[in-house]
């Protein structure tokens, strides 16, 4: 069973919604090769989800006048975190959180640091990758581009784990790429969203590796929303402020289209 959802949407459209990190399962196996007992492996959790926004992203799909396609992750990044570099490029190996984490937000053991990534990585990061990838280059032969939405979320006092923490915290982060975020993307989410920042406290952007740097047809922004500004901290009911963002990611996806 695959550990992804590819939700189709209009044919037309060249949008895919990609919610990589709303999900807090993990399979029983993978389970038992971490070390934090079941309370803190809940409060790990807690952290580290990007809370509701799969939520977010299935209702701002249903507000857009054409709608996006949805690549969501079902398994929690704690399995796989599908953005990470699988190799040595991935800056956040230095706090042991590459492609599988050894370590948790606090800087404490996760799993053993001798870990093997590769049957996680085999298993779950490129089945996902592969996927991920089919999905942007279909939009490219179908709807002749691509532009991929990143929906995240991150709390609003920084965590041990974050290398740059030291900077802005905005209600909204955009994080941008050189080659892959046009500026008519940028201002479309800077008037979809009024309130935002770039690239702080976190910065870049996803694209399948086979056309990173390479397809100016593919087009890419991260969604960074502070968790705040909609939610309970830590992994808490979302609130009124979730619809807000609903509508004004609907906005942006319809400005794209």
């Amino acid at each position: 069973m695959p550990s992804f959802d590819l939700v189709p949407g209009a044919g037309e459209s060249p949008v895919i919604l990609h919610v990589p990190h709303s999900s807090r399962e993990i399979p029983d196996d993978v389970r038992a090769g971490i070390v934090l007992d079941d309370a803190a492996l809940e409060r790990e959790l807690d952290h580290i989800v990007d809370a509701h926004t799969a939520e977010l992203a299935e209702e701002a799909a249903r507000l857009a006048r054409l709608t996006p396609w949805r690549f969501v992750n079902r398994l929690s990044r704690l399995v796989v975190d599908p953005e990470r570099f699988p190799d040595e490029r991935e800056e956040m190996l230095a706090v042991g959180m590459g492609a599988v984490y050894t370590r948790t937000t606090g800087r404490e053991e996760l799993r053993p640091a001798d870990t093997d990534p590769e049957p996680l990585i085999a298993r779950c990061f490129r089945p996902y990758a592969r996927a991920m990838t089919d999905a942007v280059a279909e939009r490219l032969a179908v709807a002749g581009r691509a532009v991929v939405i990143d929906v995240h979320s991150y709390p609003s006092a920084p965590l041990p784990y974050e290398l740059h923490g030291a900077g802005p915290r905005p209600p909204v982060c955009l994080g941008t790429d050189s080659f892959h975020t046009p500026p008519e993307l940028l201002a479309a989410a800077r008037e979809a969203f009024g309130e935002v920042g770039l690239d702080s406290p976190f910065s870049g952007t996803y694209v399948p590796l086979e056309f990173y740097g390479r397809e100016p047809r593919v087009s890419a922004l991260m969604v960074e929303i502070r968790r705040d500004t909609y939610m309970t901290e830590p992994g808490g009911p979302a609130g009124p402020g979730l619809h807000k963002l609903a509508q004004a990611l609907a906005t942006l996806v319809d400005a794209v289209v």
